[in-house]
């Protein structure tokens, strides 16, 4: 089984539920403490073994590149004594992996934008780490899923169960059990409507693909939004080959809207080793006047 080596990180969208930030901000730079929440994403990618990552940026991506790229000047204000972890931490971001970008001109859906990436991933399997999802944990969802695609070797996504009252803003999936936490896929849908649901599982921030994907997308006509939807293009792979869902472990974050980026701002405040007892101290005080 090919080892999986490249990731694509769609980050082009407008951010419009968390205006007026993402005005002139992309929202993936949007801070979790100390660390915007795109390096959260590419740290994950990482950890899996991932060796080369795809940025899809959009309008405002500028800033994408240079929190990934080396600041010579301000590392050279840091070249002091008692700045050392403040200079190693800059760098850290610099030297994560063999990082790429590639701007999507038009907001065209999901699928369009990792229809761009083909000339990056050319005939290798590469997973899918969508921009509006950070993910927390020991494991990496993306390591889960590489795990999962040399267990079956298959098409794999992640899937958690969510709200009936939710699944019409997610995608519904057709899965029967293989084994613990894993799934065979058998078709989906982007956004059901009522009485359209296979089930209460649905995609949500993670995947990895195949190169078969590509020609699907091009053959894959506007669908839900008037977009090009990938959940679209990967229902064809289900129906015809089958694909693995991974029920994964892990808090996921929504950072597309204020609370999902409350939250996460909020839990990870509560685990940094800097802050996590002072601000602990802090929410116990502000519980009492609720």
């Amino acid at each position: 089984m090919q080892k999986v080596k490249k990731a694509v990180i769609p980050v082009a969208g407008f951010g419009t539920r968390m205006l007026p930030a993402t005005k002139a901000m992309p929202k993936a730079m949007l801070p979790i403490v100390d660390k915007p929440a795109i390096q959260y994403i590419v740290e994950e990618a990482v950890a899996a073994g991932i060796e080369e990552i795809l940025l899809i940026v959009g309008r405002g991506g500028a800033s994408i590149e240079d929190h990934f790229d080396r600041a010579p000047e301000l590392e050279a204000a840091l070249q002091k004594p008692g700045k050392e972890k403040l200079l190693a931490d800059v760098r850290a971001s610099a030297n994560l992996a063999d990082i790429f970008f590639l701007r999507q001109k038009e907001t065209k859906g999901l699928g369009h934008a990792i229809l761009m990436a083909r000339a990056f991933t050319q005939d290798e399997p590469f997973v899918v780490l969508y921009g509006d999802d950070v993910i927390m944990g020991e494991d990496p969802v993306a390591a889960q899923l590489c795990r999962a695609y040399t267990q079956y070797g298959r098409p794999c996504v992640g899937i958690r169960e969510v709200p009936r009252a939710d699944i019409a803003k997610y995608s519904s999936m057709k899965l029967s059990p293989l084994s613990e936490n894993l799934y065979h896929i058998t078709d989906m849908i982007e956004k059901p409507a009522p009485g359209q649901e296979f089930s209460l599982y649905s995609i949500l921030g993670r995947c990895l693909l195949t190169p078969e994907i590509y020609d699907i997308l091009e053959q894959t006509q506007p669908g839900a939004g008037g977009e090009i939807q990938l959940t679209d293009a990967m229902a064809v792979l289900a129906r015809t080959g089958g694909m693995t869902g991974v029920d994964f472990t892990g808090r996921r974050y929504d950072m597309g809207n204020k609370l999902g980026v409350m939250q996460a701002q909020v839990e990870t405040a509560l685990r940094h080793p800097e802050i996590g007892d002072a601000f602990r101290d802090y929410l116990r005080g502000i519980a009492q006047t609720l």
